[in-house]
């Protein structure tokens, strides 16, 4: 059915963001995307390249298979990792270059 992909692709990113206790905007802010893209992606809302959808796994250091199959189960953040990428990294999404925010401590 049109835009099933879609709906699952945002279903197992927002399984694995609520596995790693992260709110909508904290995991928007690790991709390096604004938080309503990402809650549209969530939604299924969002029609993504193959390639962003490599992007996205890359940057969540999941398979991009997973992602698109029904019934993903994501596994807990590794103990003492408390980001998913580096601060000022860049992560390219839908042809956008951003650049992560350096975080303060």
């Amino acid at each position: 059915m049109e835009g099933d992909l879609q709906k699952t692709l945002g279903r197992n990113l927002r399984t694995h963001r609520e596995a790693r206790g992260l709110s909508q905007e904290q995991f928007a802010d690790v991709l390096g995307v604004h938080r309503t893209y990402m809650g549209g992606v969530e939604r299924g809302e969002r029609n993504l390249t193959l390639k962003s959808v490599e992007r996205l796994a890359d940057a969540i250091a999941v398979d991009a298979l997973e992602l698109l199959t029904e019934g993903f189960t994501a596994l807990p953040e590794p103990a003492g990792r408390k980001d998913l990428g580096e601060a000022g990294e860049t992560v390219s999404v839908e042809g956008m270059q951003t650049h992560k925010k350096s975080r303060r401590r």
